[in-house]
């Protein structure tokens, strides 16, 4: 990666690099808009756990649900992963470390789509439930 050439072109982002034990406190530091969704690519336990960090922000910093994509849940034939392994370990160390947020899955996502394909299996989401907006009802009047 030209690391230069990337900044250059940044208009408003900031780029945090490196490792994400560290990068992730860093980056919670720094004022921005609520997180809305996340995507996880880290391949393994201990920087999916590292990363994870990021939840433990004040709720202003986070909305009431937030999005998030896991895309080593499942892996190859030679990747045999399990809720002891990996990235489902680590999400469930959060959910049980966590009492007033919880990660999993969206029930029956798969089954909604219109286009069968792979990706609402790797598509969670972190729930803030004493997030103050968390029962705020956000659809129009036509929906309830």
């Amino acid at each position: 990666m030209d690391k230069s050439a990337l900044v250059s072109r940044l208009r408003s982002a900031k780029l945090f690099l490196g490792n994400v034990k560290e990068t992730v406190p860093e980056f919670a530091e720094q004022e921005f808009s609520p997180i809305g969704f996340v995507s996880f690519d880290l391949d393994f336990y201990s920087s999916t756990r590292d990363a994870l960090r990021i939840f433990d922000v004040d709720d202003s910093k986070l909305l009431p649900r937030v999005y998030c994509y896991f895309d080593d849940i499942m892996g190859n034939d030679a990747e045999i992963t399990s809720q002891y392994t990996g990235e489902l370990l680590a999400i469930r160390e959060f959910n049980e470390s966590h009492k007033d947020r919880k990660i999993d899955l969206i029930p029956g996502l798969r089954h909604k789509r219109v286009i069968r394909s792979a990706w609402p299996d790797f598509i969670y989401v972190m729930h803030s439930f004493t997030h103050p907006k968390y029962n705020q009802y956000i659809y129009p009047e036509t929906h309830r």
